[in-house]
């Protein structure tokens, strides 16, 4: 039951054509056999023919043949012999190598025997005859047993061989034809992607796989809707988050205004050092909040079913440089723009937030007063964005999960949540590329790229 479909069919339909060939290789020996029994008894119906022909017992031995017993040694020459042998088993007429000792009683006799490389069929009996009693031998080289047995290679055997054979091959060819739709099935699901769950085309099923499709496409259906329920979740958690965290975020950096006033002015006695904890979580979880709904936008409703529309990316990336203007100039970063004209098919506020992500990664963990730049145009043939910086970088060991989602480096400074990357990722897979990370120049730093295919 482990084994291949395919194994299984060839398996299960050449079977019986070798049990065939066997019975059929069965059936032409008994055959012979029967016409081998058949043949015995004409030569024992000859064996008084041969008595009835000795006239007189002379020397040499008078003979007249009977007319049967005549046609069996003329018709077939080299294939019939005749002896005549005295009650002792001396020659009295024929070939010497027939003369054997005499059967004991008068019951006939019946052997196989090789002579000249012809295995030859012989019968002897004692016969009453003029004169006395004698033995008659009659030996036939045409025995069908043994010439079964000299064609059996090439008359059963050999047939049988190239039957199978080519049953086998004609199987086989039936085996692939009829297993083609599934194969195209197979090959329908192994190319999609994991987000794409629509229906396979049952039309195009023949009625045996049908059933495996349409219960393929029920699944797809169970799998997309528990998907979407769990992306709604996200989405709509994220938003019903944004409005009260928005509004604990400007009370608390009120109070902290309040509590940092200079003198002359009304201040609030808060303890500075609550207030600045307190500032930093409701930042960080306004800013998890933003980037939950951006991972649920960016993977929510199947984008590849969204019509995609055409990015200049120059323009992007400039307004991305004057956005995070302010905060590299805090951190005493040179944040730079290197812009060629480009232009790509895709999602504009999807592409934002991606390279937002990459700027705001580049200037927040790079180092400070380092140099962070945004770069786009062609290479190679193909549209590109990226975002380098000559910080610490990444170790080698932790690149392949600096892309998982809540992952960070250990070590790293400021505030996270390990979403940005994700996100970006997540953004560079609707655009069906996948974000290229490399140390940045001189081995300083981290190099986040992203290529575009179309």
């Amino acid at each position: 039951m482990t084994s291949g479909l395919r194994r299984r069919l060839l398996v299960m339909l050449i079977a019986p054509l070798i049990l065939l060939a066997v019975l059929n290789a069965w059936v032409d020996y008994r055959s012979a056999d029967n016409v081998a029994l058949q043949q015995d008894q004409r030569l024992l119906a000859l064996v008084p023919l041969g008595a009835d022909s000795v006239i007189g017992r002379g020397e040499p031995l008078l003979l007249l043949l009977a007319p049967l017993l005549e046609e069996f040694l003329t018709d077939r020459p080299g294939s019939a012999e005749f002896a005549i042998l005295d009650p002792d088993g001396r020659l009295l007429h024929g070939k010497e190598w027939l003369a054997a000792l005499p059967p004991p009683g008068n019951e006939p006799e019946f052997h196989s025997e090789e002579h000249n490389g012809v295995t030859w069929r012989i019968v002897r009996q004692r016969q009453p005859a003029v004169g006395g009693e004698l033995i008659v031998v009659l030996a036939d080289g045409s025995d069908p047993r043994q010439r079964w047995a000299e064609a059996i290679l090439f008359k059963v055997l050999l047939p049988n061989l190239v039957l199978i054979a080519a049953a086998a091959f004609a199987v086989r060819w039936g085996v692939e034809r009829a297993l083609k739709p599934l194969l195209l099935v197979r090959d329908a699901v192994e190319r999609r992607s994991p987000r794409d769950l629509s229906a396979l085309d049952e039309g195009a099923s023949p009625e045996e796989v049908r059933p495996l499709v349409q219960s393929l496409n029920r699944l797809f259906g169970l799998v997309n809707a528990q998907a979407e329920s769990q992306r709604r979740f996200v989405a709509d958690a994220a938003h019903q988050l944004r409005t009260p965290l928005a509004g604990l975020q400007a009370q608390v950096e009120a109070w902290g205004q309040a509590a940092s006033a200079q003198p002359g002015q009304a201040r609030i006695e808060l303890p500075t050092e609550q207030v600045h904890k307190l500032r930093s979580a409701t930042r960080r979880t306004s800013q998890l909040a933003n980037q939950l709904l951006a991972l649920s936008r960016a993977d929510a409703r199947g984008m590849h079913a969204q019509p995609m529309h055409r990015v200049d990316l120059k323009a992007l990336c400039e307004a991305i440089l004057e956005s995070h203007l302010d905060a590299a100039t805090a951190r005493h970063i040179d944040l730079g723009l290197e812009a060629e004209p480009a232009q790509v098919m895709g999602h504009e506020w999807l592409l934002r937030e991606m390279l937002s992500n990459l700027a705001d990664n580049a200037v927040k963990y790079g180092a400070e007063g380092g140099v962070v730049t945004i770069r786009c145009g062609r290479r190679d043939g193909h549209a590109f964005l990226e975002v380098e910086d000559d910080g610490p970088g990444v170790p080698a060991a932790e690149l392949p999960r600096i892309l998982e989602r809540f992952y960070r480096v250990q070590g790293s400074p400021g505030e996270g949540n390990g979403l940005g990357l994700a996100i970006a990722e997540e953004i560079a897979r609707v655009h069906h590329g996948h974000l290229q990370l490399q140390p940045g120049a001189g081995g300083r730093g981290l190099r986040v790229s992203l290529a575009f295919t179309s």
